[in-house]
């Protein structure tokens, strides 16, 4: 279940937490996966808006993408956020981040690609 990013401080976090974007993205991903054109949608933000911030989750491993064939038999991807939980904690003088992040096996990250085929 918990999977910390030695790249994930406490500086990045609260980059990422002030952005209005990127917890919207998180926020809209936890309960669906998402297009990027429906985050733009329901996050009111630009296309390339979207991508950097998606950029930005996934060069984190807080939001992982998973590719679709739609009925006309193009690609694309929908993104879903894989963060539960950020714990910051001063310890002796400096902040120690932890980031528990959802677990999925190879399995079930097969089958989804599968069935996202038929």
């Amino acid at each position: 279940m918990a999977d910390t990013q030695d790249c994930v401080t406490a500086a990045t976090v609260g980059e990422l937490l002030e952005d209005e974007y990127a917890r919207s993205i998180l926020a809209e991903t936890s309960t669906e996966a998402l297009s990027a054109t429906e985050l733009a949608e329901r996050c009111e933000a630009s296309s390339p808006t979207v991508y950097r911030r998606l950029e930005r989750l996934q060069e984190l491993n807080l939001v992982e993408a998973e590719q679709r064939l739609d009925p006309d038999g193009h690609h694309y991807r929908r993104f879903s956020t894989r963060l539960e939980r950020v714990t910051i904690e001063l310890v002796d003088g400096e902040y120690q981040v932890s980031v528990d992040r959802s677990d999925e096996d190879a399995v079930k990250r097969f089958t989804k690609l599968y069935e996202g085929l038929r």
